[in-house]
């Protein structure tokens, strides 16, 4: 075999990170989904564990859509009308009206000009910051962004690239001024939620400080933020950390669709221009079919719940959920990162407890995610845990009981 040399090297890094304990290992395979039934929220049954009914807590899907009658049906009703796939590339021939439609509300609904839709919320992120980061642009990351900003960030090749502190607002501000003088553009760039943490940027303080040097730097300073994991989850109608923190509006703004709402794809939302400029310019974009137009249906159906009064009480439910999980975690002793996003992190601090409270909980039917270093830096290993809108009170109390249980035998 042409590439037995290179099979061996891979084998050993294989070998070396189940050593380390960070390797992922196999995909649990899910082979059915139970719709939820009387008090219970949906059960999963995976490949290799026979009957067993799994407790899905790590899924991002926080609105609880899956099973949603309308969207359902919307996404079923725009596939037989359309087809299954859109083929061609939006240029081309791949731009659907849904699409467009779909555009039009994720734009209202941040009270922005206009949108555009994306493969995924990664590619996003990659697309968004890849043109606009020039040879005369510094760009400033806080320390903990997701990995698709920071490969996104790398892809550019910016004139240069500064880490501001987790959060710290005092390390933005003194870099900021650093770079007076020093480049034409600014791109300051933050997760809204932190994916691993559920803790969020302080996106009012970010405009307030870039607000304060933007006259310094001819092409402005440039805030960009990725709120995946906070729109449609977080904020009083779902609107994100946005408004949650009272900021304002960002000058870009990228989300999922592939979170809360419970879908696929990404998205950027900000002004006709950086739309418009980005649809001519953004690679991942131009040259990647956009989602189906049934998932875009099925979008459409979902702002359109989350608009209504059931939005708000599906919200109000998931904050009450999270506070209640959370309260449970704290009342047997856990470590967590508390905060008002359905992420809730369990601090477990070493990679191999890590691993065995995860198979513990694996083994009691309960899903949980298991975040070791390099994923989060060592010391924060944590099981990660996410409350959706089709969870039950019941199904909290049952995690929690499980939870309980692995306390008293530890």
């Amino acid at each position: 075999m042409a590439i037995s040399n290179l099979v061996k090297v891979l084998d050993q890094e294989l070998e070396d990170l189940k050593t380390k304990g960070t390797a992922k290992g196999k995909e649990l395979i899910v082979e059915k989904a139970i719709k939820p039934q009387g008090e219970k929220g949906p059960r999963f049954l995976l490949k290799g564990f026979g009957n067993k009914e799994f407790i899905r807590m790590n899924s991002n899907s926080y609105l609880g859509m899956q099973f949603n009658e309308e969207v359902t049906a919307a996404e079923e009703n725009a596939a037989s009308s359309f087809g299954v796939g859109p083929g061609a590339v939006r240029f081309i021939s791949g731009t659907y009206k849904p699409h467009r439609d779909l555009e039009k509300k994720l734009a209202e609904f941040h009270g922005r000009e206009d949108a555009m839709i994306f493969s995924s919320a990664y590619s996003t992120v990659l697309g968004v910051l890849t043109p606009l980061i020039t040879k005369q642009t510094i760009v400033i990351s806080d320390e903990l962004n997701h990995n698709c900003i920071i490969n996104a960030v790398r892809l550019s090749r910016p004139q240069d690239k500064k880490i501001y502190k987790h959060l710290n607002m005092e390390e933005l501000d003194k870099v900021i001024q650093e770079c007076v003088g020093q480049a034409k553009r600014v791109v300051v760039v933050t997760d809204g939620i932190f994916s691993m943490r559920g803790d969020y940027a302080p996106l009012d303080k970010i405009m307030e400080i870039t607000k304060k040097y933007n006259s310094e730097f001819p092409e402005d300073i440039i805030v960009v933020v990725d709120d995946s994991h906070g729109v449609g989850a977080f904020g009083e109608t779902g609107r994100g950390t946005e408004q949650y923190t009272h900021a304002g509006k960002v000058d870009i703004l990228i989300g999922t669709l592939g979170k809360a709402y419970g879908v696929n794809g990404g998205y950027i939302t900000s002004s006709e221009t950086v739309v418009n400029y980005l649809r001519e310019k953004a690679p991942m974009y131009i040259y990647s079919n956009p989602i189906t137009v049934s998932e875009a249906a099925a979008v459409i159906k979902v702002l359109e719940i989350l608009n209504s009064d059931r939005g708000r009480q599906i919200l109000e439910k998931l904050r009450k959920l999270t506070k209640k999980f959370e309260q449970g975690l704290v009342d047997l002793g856990f470590e967590i990162i508390a905060s008002d996003h359905p992420i809730v992190p369990l601090l477990v601090r070493d990679t191999q407890k890590t691993s065995e409270l995860v198979k513990y909980l694996v083994d009691n039917g309960v899903l949980g995610t298991g975040l070791n270093f390099p994923v989060v830096p060592k010391g924060d290993e944590t099981i990660r845990f996410q409350i959706n809108g089709d969870h039950t009170d019941f199904d909290i109390d049952a995690v929690l009981e499980i939870l309980k249980k692995y306390k008293q035998s530890h």
